[in-house]
């Protein structure tokens, strides 16, 4: 069955954009994952669609990729197919005060492309280590910046096939959600809206915001950035630090001593070592604070209960 399902594949895609059986592991930023059935690279908006229509052909389930950034993998791998929106489709052109990038281009590219240009409005997101489309998704945001305040319009790809120009006004953005989340909407482009800055300070306020994420956050470690969302009317990593839990471990998975809102992989965690600990935490510091934590981070695949 694979094999015909790979023949299909190779029908709109080359060799060298179709991988079988490839593990997870290489291309989350946690560094945890088994294999997925099928690993696809598409390049263009028309292989994307073509991708979906076998997958809803053959009733496979499928999961759309950046950079792995915010992803924890079953060990047991993704029985389906994952599509790889980034390295073939991260385009990005600058129009005046405008910045139109492709899905698979990294926040931090686009970011350097704004300085560049002396644009300013992305500065906050020039450390998130992810994707445009998945920033999109999920109203990425750090230090005080949202890409709510940024997005002109974003075109997205419905599950149906069809291609539509989303407003700002349409996206319904709030805290790590938007329309494009709750649609399961596929990102393909988007349009940036910035203003003319100056240059130096543009870099400034870069790098001061890179050196303040160096030395708060554990980056010399595998993770996948901020575990669980911000509860309301409080802060993550503190509740944890409140409840006791800095440096605490399941396995290879640990509770970061530098910041308590990270759980990292310290070299031999597996994805159920990561589940199990988020589970932990969650009870423990819903016990002592009456504060369900909700990830952040999402989940792919089967893990033990």
């Amino acid at each position: 069955m694979k094999e015909n399902i790979r023949k299909k594949f190779a029908s709109i895609l080359e060799n060298e954009q179709i991988f079988i059986d490839e593990p997870m592991c290489k291309h989350t930023t946690f560094r945890l994952g088994g294999p997925a059935d099928f690993y696809l690279c598409p390049t263009e908006v028309k292989q994307v669609e073509e991708i979906l229509h076998i997958c809803k052909e053959e009733e496979m389930p499928y999961f759309i990729l950046g950079n792995g950034s915010n992803l924890l993998v079953s060990d047991k791998g993704f029985r389906g197919v994952v599509i790889q929106i980034y390295k073939n489709m991260n385009q990005i052109q600058v129009e005046g005060e405008k910045v139109k990038a492709q899905a698979g281009a990294l926040l931090s590219a686009i970011a350097k492309k704004a300085a560049q240009e002396e644009l300013t409005g992305m500065e906050f997101a020039s450390g998130i280590p992810g994707t445009l489309g998945g920033a999109a998704v999920m109203n990425a945001g750090a230090y005080g910046g949202e890409m709510k305040d940024i997005l002109e319009s974003v075109t997205v790809l419905t599950g149906e096939g069809e291609i539509l120009v989303l407003e700002s006004s349409q996206l319904h953005m709030g805290y790590r959600t938007s329309v494009i989340k709750e649609k399961g909407y596929i990102v393909m482009e988007a349009t940036l809206a910035l203003k003319k800055g100056d240059k130096e300070q543009i870099q400034e306020q870069m790098d001061d915001l890179k050196e303040r994420r160096v030395s708060k956050q554990p980056l010399e470690f595998p993770s996948a950035g901020s575990t669980f969302k911000r509860p309301e009317g409080y802060f993550a990593g503190k509740l944890i630090q409140d409840t006791g839990l800095r440096g605490y471990q399941v396995g290879g998975a640990k509770i970061s001593d530098k910041h308590c809102g990270f759980v990292i992989n310290t070299g031999d965690a597996t994805a159920d070592d990561v589940a199990q600990l988020i589970r932990n935490v969650q009870g423990k510091v819903y016990e002592k604070f009456q504060v369900k934590l909700e990830p952040e981070v999402r989940f792919l695949g089967e893990f033990s209960n």
